[in-house]
């Protein structure tokens, strides 16, 4: 019953907890540290065989926030030069990036 497109179709391993982190981002507001996380998990589900509600639910959030993707990345560049965004979290969440 499987398409052969949906057969390729993989569970990212930090699935789960970006799912938390989508959700969260849903609720809220354009703030640096939510522009941050929507940038960084734009990246993350960028051209990923699977995961296909997050993808969707990122693409809602560019929407609802009035953004482009391309908007989305000047403001978090400009960002990262100016704020440390993730100071606090790293030590909270160390394997995020591993």
């Amino acid at each position: 019953m499987a398409s052969a497109g949906n057969s390729r179709d993989q569970q990212h391993p930090l699935e789960k907890q970006d799912r938390e982190i989508v959700n969260r981002l849903l609720q809220g507001n354009p703030d640096p540290l939510n522009l941050a996380e929507l940038a960084r998990l734009r990246i993350r589900y960028r051209n990923f065989p699977g995961a296909r509600d997050i993808q969707r639910d990122l693409d809602v959030i560019l929407r609802r926030w009035q953004i482009t993707e391309e908007q989305l990345f000047e403001k978090t560049r400009q960002l990262h030069l100016t704020e440390r965004i993730y100071q606090r979290r790293q030590s909270e969440e160390q394997q995020d990036w591993s």
